[in-house]
C-alpha cells in the first residue's frame, strides 16, 4: 500500500482543526460578537491553497484508479471528483459571505450563520464518508502497482500551515490553533486534578 492513504488521513485531521476554528470564530459571531475576520480570512485562504489545488487532486487520483479496478466499490462511493467541485462550490459561498460582511454590505446575519455551519458539515461528512468507503476500498482493491504508480505522481507540494516552515499569511491562524490545542489540554489536566 501507498502511504497517499496516510497523508490523506493527516490532511483530514488538519482540515479539521481548521474546522474547529470557523466553528469557534462562528459562535463568537451568533454571540452578536466580532469574530476575527483576519483568522477567518486565513481559513479561507488556506481552503483555496491547499485542500483545493493539492488534497482533492490526490483523493481524485485514488478515485480514479478505484474506479479501474473495482468499478462496482466506487460507484457504490459516488463521485468523489463531483463532491469537490461541490465542496469548492461551498468555499466560494463562505469567500462571498466574508467579503459582503467585510465591505460592511447588508447581509443577515442568519444567512451567514447558515453559510459557514454548511461549509462546516458538508466538509466533515465528505471526510467522514471517504474515510469510511473510498480509503478502504482503495486499501482493498488496489495493486501495489497501482500504490507505486500514485505515489509517483504525487507532487511535492508541502502544506503551508502544518508541514514545517508556515507561510507568513498563515502564522497568527497557526498561533490560534497552537494556542486553543494548549488551552484545552491545560483544561483536561485541570479537569483530570479535580476528579483525583
Amino acid at each position: 500500500m501507498s502511504n497517499i492513504i496516510q497523508i490523506l488521513l493527516e490532511e483530514h485531521r488538519n482540515i479539521d482543526k481548521l474546522l474547529l476554528v470557523l466553528e469557534h470564530e462562528l459562535e463568537v459571531f451568533d454571540r452578536s460578537e466580532e469574530p476575527d475576520y483576519e483568522i477567518l480570512q486565513a481559513v479561507i485562504q488556506y481552503f483555496q491553497d491547499y485542500p483545493e489545488s493539492c488534497h482533492h487532486p490526490k483523493e481524485d487520483m485514488v478515485f480514479e484508479k478505484l474506479k479501474v479496478r473495482d468499478s462496482a466499490a466506487a460507484n457504490s462511493i459516488g463521485d468523489v471528483e463531483a463532491e469537490h467541485q461541490v465542496e469548492t462550490k461551498r468555499l466560494r459561498r463562505l469567500v462571498e459571505a466574508v467579503e459582503e460582511i467585510l465591505a460592511g454590505r447588508e447581509f443577515l446575519r442568519q444567512t451567514f450563520h447558515d453559510v459557514v455551519h454548511d461549509f462546516i458539515e458538508h466538509q466533515r461528512q465528505h471526510m467522514d464518508k471517504e474515510e469510511r468507503l473510498l480509503f478502504p476500498a482503495a486499501v482493498q482493491g488496489l495493486r501495489p502497482d497501482d500504490w507505486a504508480e500514485l505515489d509517483a505522481r504525487l507532487n511535492d507540494q508541502k502544506d503551508p500551515l502544518f508541514n514545517g516552515v508556515i507561510e507568513t499569511k498563515f502564522q497568527a491562524l497557526q498561533r490560534t490553533i497552537l494556542r486553543w490545542q494548549w488551552e484545552t489540554e491545560t483544561s483536561r489536566v485541570k479537569t483530570n486534578r479535580v476528579q483525583i
